[in-house]
């Protein structure tokens, strides 16, 4: 499989490099690229301000030039938090995509969005501050419509960014059940 993985508003940490080689191990061909160029936070409000200072659009646009060379071939857009929210959009745009990958994040969903039985997982910590129980309720019922095929996985007592062993939200047990169910459902595309 071919795989699109946007990091979070942390930036392109270490996390992520391991995560894209966890996926590079089990046959896939994966891209990271950097949304941020370079920059990296130790806080979610610093990548948060910084996230804000770029704008949302220059962001989506970041991802579009880094995804378009490789489209055509079919990717899995996947992303952690924020990445997972721009991997959304870019596969709800992408009549090629071949699935949906989510880490701990969603996004809004276009009312015109359309797809066709896209495969879509979605790995969240209960509760998360980010990711409320109403809110993906409605996420969930939005993507239905929009003719995705959706998976939702609940880790309680997990914190919200739980598979990066460098934050304190880390949690072990959690991680390595979220990248288990990942694995085999990208063995299904």
């Amino acid at each position: 499989m071919n795989i699109m993985l946007f990091h979070s508003t942390y930036g392109l940490r270490p996390a992520v490099r391991a995560a894209a080689d966890r996926l590079r191990a089990a046959g896939h061909e994966v891209w990271t690229p950097d949304l941020f160029e370079g920059r990296t936070f130790d806080t979610v409000e610093e990548g948060m301000e910084f996230n804000e200072s770029i704008g949302k659009d220059e962001l989506l646009k970041r991802a579009v030039l880094a995804a378009a060379p490789y489209s055509e071939r079919g990717l899995v857009y996947a992303g952690f938090s924020l990445g997972a929210s721009i991997a959304q959009t870019l596969a709800l745009g992408d009549e090629r995509a071949r699935g949906l990958l989510l880490l701990h994040g969603t996004s809004d969903i276009a009312p015109s969005a359309s797809v066709d039985d896209l495969p879509v997982q979605l790995h969240v910590a209960e509760p998360d501050a980010f990711e409320t129980d109403d809110w993906l309720s409605a996420w969930y019922l939005q993507m239905g419509r929009a003719g995705a095929d959706v998976e939702i996985y609940r880790y309680a007592g997990a914190g919200h960014l739980y598979t990066d062993p460098g934050l304190p939200d880390y949690d072990e047990e959690a991680a390595e059940a979220t990248w288990r169910v990942a694995l085999g459902f990208l063995d299904t595309l």
